[in-house]
């Protein structure tokens, strides 16, 4: 297994393009989770919230946390959602003055639909075995983790 490196005061070639296709990739997915949205007649924001909301359902303020922005827009996207019967509010069971913003069966469908329809990186990532993707995912999962790179 690697050692870590010390974080170096200027990057060497190899960690500049490293960052470089980062942010390729980052570009190409954010492109064509845009294009899967507008497919199912949404935004990028409102597909990120109600692929969120699939999974659990959220108080506003958690979703705002999640999607960096204000609350007020999550208030926006979510009535907007509802109106299409993709999203539902009801009280949280553990403080009833909460409202909870939760998937309907339909906007569950509709978030699977979506991830489905996300085309990118499948072609390339089959191309992996399976050892260099789960050598992927946990370089990956490093770099994620809070005290990486901070």
């Amino acid at each position: 297994m690697a050692t870590p490196r010390t974080t170096p005061s200027r990057p060497d070639g190899l960690t500049l393009e490293v960052v470089e296709l980062i942010g390729a990739v980052v570009a190409r997915y954010h492109e064509e989770y845009e294009e899967a949205a507008a497919e199912h007649a949404l935004t990028g924001a409102q597909a990120k919230l109600l692929s969120l909301l699939s999974l659990e359902p959220l108080p506003m303020r958690r979703l705002a946390q999640r999607l960096k922005c204000e609350p007020s827009n999550v208030t926006g996207i979510v009535d907007r959602l509802e109106a299409r019967g993709l999203v539902e509010r009801r009280p949280d069971p553990a403080d009833r003055r909460v409202k909870l913003a939760a998937a309907t069966d339909e906007g569950r469908r509709v978030a699977r639909g979506l991830q489905e329809s996300l085309r990118f990186a499948r072609a390339p990532l089959a191309g992996l075995s399976d050892p260099e993707r789960v050598a992927l995912r946990d370089a990956l999962r490093r770099m994620l983790e809070p005290e990486s790179g901070r």
